[in-house]
């Protein structure tokens, strides 16, 4: 499979995940302490990959000083997007509760592209992942899968509670899924011939990024309905994770 089409492909298969958890919480009433725990569970899931293999291949290649600048800078450019976002009504986007039913009329529109926002990094990562010739990270792609599924949960049964028509909830998260697999292909494209140390900045940055939206959505959301089993439930997804890094890796 080419290089670009593969990047696509997976992307779309990490980001079909979004619609698996959108309709399971369309067909079934999942009680709001499930959606947290799965919800902790994909953000420990995240955490280990970014920790155990985009960041720790970053340094590897590109050092400390590349790694750091990337991850710092990944993680500004995210919030200041998010801030924007949230200004906007999307703040709730990841919400399970009926916080949702109190956002603006025109909040929409922001719900979506902070959703985007929330992707878009994963899915560069595993496009960019396929630039060494080895193959996709297969690490990769299962980690954004894991922590999709809870976050397409969460996020959907926020819309249903709000009273989002079935319509509006697929055409979101089916288009966010869509716009994986193009993003998956965009870090291919863009970052193609690339010195290695470049390319580990750019992992780096996408860590930033990631770490930045855990902390200011999934592991809220998480904690609220929770509590106190949030941080083991976390502990759990971390530890998938790792054996996923551990048993895939050489």
């Amino acid at each position: 499979m080419p290089g670009a089409l593969a990047a696509w492909f997976w992307g779309l298969v990490a980001g079909s995940a979004l619609v698996l958890g959108a309709a399971i919480a369309w067909v079934l009433d999942v009680p709001p302490r499930i959606v947290a725990a799965v919800m902790a569970f994909g953000s420990g899931v995240l955490i280990s990959a970014l920790s155990f293999d985009l960041m720790q291949e970053a340094f590897n290649v590109g050092g400390f000083g590349a790694t750091a600048l990337g991850f710092l800078i990944g993680a500004a450019l995210y919030t200041a997007a998010n801030v924007a976002l949230s200004r906007a009504g999307g703040m709730h986007r990841k919400r399970s509760g009926k916080q949702q039913q109190r956002a603006a009329d025109g909040a929409g529109v922001a719900i979506a592209v902070g959703a985007l926002l929330d992707g878009v990094p994963e899915a560069i990562v595993i496009g960019v992942s396929l630039l060494g010739g080895a193959g996709v990270n297969a690490v990769a792609v299962a980690a954004v899968f894991l922590s999709n599924v809870p976050e397409g949960l969460s996020s959907a049964a926020g819309m249903r509670k709000a009273g989002r028509s079935a319509r509006y909830v697929f055409g979101v998260w089916g288009g966010i899924a869509l716009a994986s697999a193009f993003s998956a292909l965009l870090g291919y494209v863009a970052f193609a011939g690339l010195e290695p140390k470049h390319i580990a900045a750019v992992n780096a940055l996408a860590a930033g990024a990631i770490l930045a939206m855990l902390a200011d959505t999934m592991i809220p959301e998480a904690f609220e309905t929770a509590h106190e089993y949030a941080g083991l439930i976390t502990v759990a997804g971390f530890l998938a994770a790792f054996a996923l890094t551990k048993l895939g890796g050489p």
